[in-house]
Formats: C-alpha cells, sequence, structure tokens
C-alpha cells in the first residue's frame, strides 16, 4: 500500500462547460447543471437541452454511465443539499449527457479503480481536507482543481481497490433495487388513482349504468361525472394548512425544502431542530411545495415517518400543508398532488416576484374536484394504503443501509478494515 499517494498522480479532469441558456430547446442533447445532483447521482427528470448538432460540437463533456464527478461551486456544510466538494457517479439514465460549468469529471488512470476513487472521495476525510481548501462568500464557495489534486490519500493495491469497492457498491446496489421498488409502487398507486378518479372506471362503474348499456354521466361544472358523485372546491374537500399545536421546548423533526423528493413521496434530510416556526405537520400529511421552481419541479413529500413521541413536526414556510378530510383520504390527496391538473392550477395561480413566486393556500378555493361516495374512497384507500406502508418501510432500509455503508467506509479507505488480495 502506498501511504502518501497524491490524487493529481492518478487522474486527469474535465471541468464542465458554461452552455448558453439561449440554447437551450424542448428536445436535444441532455445539459447536467449541479441543480440536478440528488445526494450521490443526477436526477434525470428536468434536465434542459440543446440541439443535437450543437451537442456533437461539445462532445468533450459528455458523461458515461459510471463517471465520477465533483461539485466545484456550490454552498458552505451548512447547506448539504448543494454543498460544494459533492461527489456523485453518473447513472445510467443520463448516459451521453454533457457536463455544465461548476462541475468536474474525475477521470482515474490505470493504477486506481473508479469505484474506490468515487467511495474515497465520499469519504469523510476528503469532505473535511475539500471543504478546508474551499474560498468564497457566505453564500457560496469554490474549490479548485490543483486543491482536488493534491489530496493525500492511503492507497493499497488494485485488486485490494476492486475489493473495497464491490463491497459498497453491494449497498449501493441494494438502496438501488429499493428506489425501484418504491418507484415501482408509486406508480401502481397513481395507475389506481387515475383509472378511478380521472377515468371514473372504479370497481363497480359497470353496474351504474343507462339503459344502453353506458356508465350513467352527470353534466357538473366539470364536465360529466358520475351520478352520485359531488362537486367541491379543494378548498372545501382538504384541511389546508391546519392549526397544529408544536410546543417551543426540545428538539423534534425539521424538514427543509430540500427533504422534498421531485419524483417520490419520500422524504429525506430529517433533523432534529429547537423552535416551531414554520408549517406543522403530522403523519399523514402532504407537504406540497409552493414557490418556483420547488413547484415547477414538482417537490412534494407524504409525512409517514413521525413517531408517537413526537407526533407533530415542522419546516420550511414555502410549502403547503394538505391535510385529511371527512370527504377524502391522506393518500387520496398525496395522489392528487401528484396530477397533472392539480399542480398546473397551483403553477397558473402563483404571483410574485419573477423567480420567488409563490403559491397562496387561497388559491385552492378556485380549484374544483369530483369527490365520491364515501364507499368510493374506502375501498381505494383500503387498496393504496399497504402501498404507502411498503414504501415507507423500504425508504427506512434505505436508510439504514446508509448508515450501515457509511460505518463501513472510512475503515476500508483508511485501512482500518483490511482486506487481503
Amino acid at each position: 500500500m502506498e501511504s502518501n499517494a497524491v490524487l493529481g498522480d492518478y487522474i486527469s479532469t474535465q471541468k464542465g462547460f458554461a452552455f448558453k441558456s439561449k440554447w437551450f430547446v424542448d428536445s436535444g442533447r441532455k445539459i447536467v447543471k449541479v441543480s440536478d445532483f440528488t445526494e450521490d447521482s443526477i436526477c434525470p427528470n428536468n434536465l434542459v437541452k440543446i440541439p443535437v448538432e450543437l451537442g456533437e460540437q461539445y462532445s468533450r463533456y459528455s458523461l458515461a454511465f459510471g463517471d465520477v464527478v465533483i461539485q466545484s461551486v456550490g454552498s458552505w456544510p451548512s447547506n448539504p443539499a448543494s454543498v460544494v466538494g459533492k461527489t456523485i457517479r453518473v447513472p445510467r439514465t443520463v448516459d451521453g449527457s454533457l457536463l455544465n460549468q461548476n462541475a468536474v469529471k474525475i477521470i482515474p488512470n490505470k493504477d486506481i479503480h473508479i469505484g474506490f476513487l468515487y467511495y474515497l472521495l465520499r469519504s469523510d476525510v476528503f469532505k473535511e481536507y475539500i471543504i478546508g481548501t474551499a474560498q468564497g462568500a457566505a453564500s457560496q464557495a469554490s474549490i479548485t482543481l490543483d486543491a482536488i489534486k493534491r489530496f493525500k490519500f492511503a492507497l493499497p493495491n488494485f485488486v485490494v481497490q476492486e475489493s473495497i469497492a464491490s463491497k459498497l457498491e453491494n449497498y449501493d446496489n441494494l438502496i438501488e433495487n429499493n428506489n425501484r421498488r418504491i418507484a415501482i409502487l408509486e406508480d401502481m398507486a397513481q395507475s389506481l388513482y387515475r383509472e378511478w378518479f380521472v377515468n371514473f372506471r372504479y370497481p363497480g362503474h359497470k353496474e351504474n349504468l343507462d339503459a344502453d348499456g353506458n356508465a350513467k354521466l352527470i353534466d357538473s361544472p366539470l364536465g360529466q361525472i358520475p351520478d352520485g358523485w359531488e362537486v367541491k372546491a379543494a378548498a372545501d374537500a382538504i384541511t389546508i394548512n391546519p392549526r397544529t399545536k408544536l410546543s417551543k421546548d426540545g428538539e423534534k423533526p425539521f424538514v427543509g425544502m430540500s427533504g422534498l423528493s421531485e419524483s417520490s413521496m419520500v422524504i429525506s434530510d430529517i433533523i432534529k431542530k429547537t423552535g416551531n416556526s414554520g408549517a406543522k405537520f403530522i403523519n399523514g400529511d402532504t407537504l406540497f411545495a409552493r414557490i418556483t421552481p420547488c413547484l415547477q419541479n414538482g417537490k412534494t413529500g407524504y409525512v409517514q415517518f413521525l413517531e408517537s413521541e413526537q407526533p407533530v413536526g415542522f419546516g420550511s414556510t414555502e410549502f403547503i400543508v394538505l391535510r385529511q378530510s371527512e370527504d377524502l383520504s391522506s393518500e387520496f390527496i398525496y395522489l392528487l398532488s401528484r396530477s397533472n391538473n392539480f399542480r398546473e392550477h397551483a403553477i397558473k395561480s402563483m404571483t410574485g416576484a419573477t423567480g420567488r413566486q409563490r403559491v397562496h393556500p387561497d388559491s385552492f378555493a378556485s380549484y374544483l374536484l369530483a369527490v365520491p361516495p364515501k364507499e368510493v374512497m374506502e375501498e381505494f384507500t383500503g387498496l393504496v394504503k399497504p402501498m404507502f406502508k411498503s414504501i415507507f418501510n423500504l425508504s427506512k432500509r434505505n436508510e439504514n443501509l446508509k448508515q450501515q455503508r457509511d460505518m463501513l467506509l472510512p475503515k476500508l479507505i483508511s485501512g482500518q478494515i483490511e482486506l487481503k488480495e
């Protein structure tokens, strides 16, 4: 093992390019920005694009599955979601995309395994080192290529590097498998929601037929809806920003905007914090982003993580709390909040300065929805509730796997746990 290896002797680098916003089009070659980085990957949902022929001119900035990328400009550690020095790995979903500015691709030579390199750069030793080199104002920090290359570390032989990477990748593979299962369950729940409450093909709908054998529909402000259903404003059918008591004393679960996902109900980055200012929520509540670009990007979460000794949490003032009512279950409300019509209405109702527009809770008074009979809502909830619970259990497994991986990582990287060839 080389005990004092210098990273610059084992890597080359490729900085991202400052692609111009005037080049962006609806369809073409995808561009990855640091704002698309997740904790350890890249979210493919909202990537901007440039024309394919223009993208060919910048192929040197291309990303491939498995590439290692460091964020070179970002926040200080007080905002971990966008912290400078964050290291991610390129997923299959963005293979072939181009890297934008403020990030650097780290390219290993033949003497360092790319998996070992990735986990080395995610280790606390590297994080502490690179933050120590960062410069900038209170709102933004930056690191240099030279600082990255000066990092010193213990380098085992290649076979041991490969073994270390393999053991840590086993954890990440299990986490990714659970994430796929979560996505499938969410898609199943969304499909059921659309089938029952958008297409009106719910169990028993065929029994409600007219003389010609067609589903019996009646006219309403929403168009035709099933007979026996009622049109209500969302503000009347949903409990919006309910008053919830929360003591100022002691630490309670806190969720910031970074904890809401753009594509999943799972809430992350939950911390313990004193105080009680901001939105208050309980299990079953939907947290719905009310500012741009968070709303436009789909940031929404479903609360399931609160425990009996701390049944109330609090969080950002920049999301709206949607709570179940006598008409609608909490699961229905979450799925409604993810629907295109609901989100489009919220986006159109935003007011305020460009870039910081907000949704006012009063805007839901003008959003109409078809409320089904109680027995239909109860049957639907009975089907999707186990899916929501399974999603929560899978997310808890992932938390445990991450903790185990993160405990093992420094011991393997430092050689505290020694692996034989």
